[in-house]
């Protein structure tokens, strides 16, 4: 390997973000040595990119799926692993550069444990910031650590603020698309199906990611990583339904002014600005025709149709691990939508009623809390999502049988 490649490593390679992370490294494969690729049950993918970007170690999440990856890696020369104790070592071997794109709240902890290497952590993994977004920022500051955001709004509010003081900000607008579901009539939404919610008209991404932008679930999230990460009160950040998806943010200064990010709908450009940061390069994203564009439009979202956005409200001024509760119960809700058990439009009651009930337990309230304290926070608010599931009944939906 020469010696002036970048050594990077991808954890979550095989979803959108891993994909789409791979896709530019790929295109300059002498810049960058790839160390690690993680991934899930798809063992076929990760093993085809670990060969073909000749990856030290390739890890699946699934230990159950070691048997296949080492197979399928067989004379390539790549290190199969998997298991969550397989993450972690992957997290430990050094690094420039690190993308944590793992889904959930299983990303936490191999991107705690690269920061302790003093890395750059690109951070796509939202969960991480909304559990435990204290825990995190000072452990990047513990290691001299650099945390880049890459959700396309976060990215944004970061290149905004390029030069400026945070001091001088009024407030951070984050947009949505609204979802999938945006323009369907309120008594149609508790009929909604996963393929309904899961059809996003702007963007490919995953499957539970377009759920939880039909939701707004996603920008729940992101309206409380907004907080964490730039350190601003919750009173000076706010969403705003964008149906283009051409403006990821706007930051508004003390003297007036809104500077807005625009670009493309493309994870790229957000990808892109982490992986070449602090310089840019051209990246091979649509340009922005404005004359085509024509118009942009805006719109306050509608509290009843978006739930969600009062839940991140409530877990900013609460604090102490509701951002890991809510997101654990949020998680449970999104799987049980998917499994046809809980309508779309109780998935926020339900997230709701666990907060309700922890806060009753006094389970809510931490000073400084540690990440054992979160990890418990998250499986308490897991059990109790699953068992106050139990008192809903799914609708049948047309077509099904009895």
């Amino acid at each position: 390997m020469q010696a002036d490649r970048r050594r990077v490593s991808i954890f979550g390679a095989t979803g959108s973000i891993g994909q789409s992370t791979l896709d530019l490294i790929a295109r300059a494969p002498s810049a960058y040595e790839v160390v690690a690729l993680t991934g899930g049950a798809n063992v076929d993918r990760l093993a085809a990119d670990a060969i073909r970007l000749k990856a030290g170690i390739a890890v699946t999440a699934y230990p159950e799926r070691l048997h296949d990856l080492r197979a399928r890696l067989a004379g390539s020369g790549v290190e199969a692993a998997a298991g969550e104790a397989a993450l972690l070592e992957a997290a430990d071997r050094p690094a420039n550069w690190i993308m944590s794109a793992i889904v959930g709240a299983a990303g936490l902890p191999p991107g705690l444990r690269a920061l302790r290497h003093g890395t750059v952590l690109a951070l796509a993994n939202k969960e991480s910031l909304v559990c435990a977004g204290p825990i995190l920022m000072a452990e990047a500051a513990r290691h001299g650590a650099t945390i880049l955001p890459v959700d396309s709004e976060h990215s944004a509010v970061f290149q905004a603020l390029r030069g400026e003081d945070i001091a001088t900000v009024e407030k951070v607008v984050i947009t949505a698309s609204g979802g999938g579901l945006r323009d369907w009539p309120l008594a149609r939404l508790p009929h909604a199906t996963p393929a309904e919610a899961g059809a996003h008209p702007n963007w490919d991404m995953g499957q539970r990611i377009t759920i939880d932008s039909a939701s707004m679930f996603n920008k729940a999230m992101e309206l409380i990583e907004t907080h964490e990460f730039f350190g601003l009160p919750p009173e000076r950040i706010e969403t705003i339904v964008h149906p283009q998806s051409l403006i990821h943010a706007l930051v508004q200064f003390c003297d007036g002014a809104m500077m807005a990010h625009l670009g493309a709908p493309d994870m790229r450009h957000a990808i892109g600005h982490a992986l070449h940061w602090p310089t840019r390069q051209d990246l091979p994203v649509a340009r922005l025709d404005l004359a085509a564009v024509a118009r942009l439009d805006f719109a306050a979202p509608d509290p009843a149709r978006y739930p969600a956005l009062a839940l991140a409200e409530r877990v900013m001024a609460t604090g102490g691990l509701a951002g890991a509760a809510f997101n654990a119960a949020k998680e449970v809700a999104l799987d049980l939508f998917i499994g046809g058990r809980l309508p779309f439009t109780e998935m926020a009651p339900l997230v709701e009623r666990v907060l309700d009930r922890m806060a009753a337990e006094g389970c809510l309230e931490a000073q400084g809390p540690t990440l054992d304290m979160v990890l418990q926070a998250d499986r308490l608010a897991r059990d109790r999502a699953a068992d106050l599931a139990g008192t809903y009944e799914t609708p049948r939906r047309a077509g099904q049988m009895p």
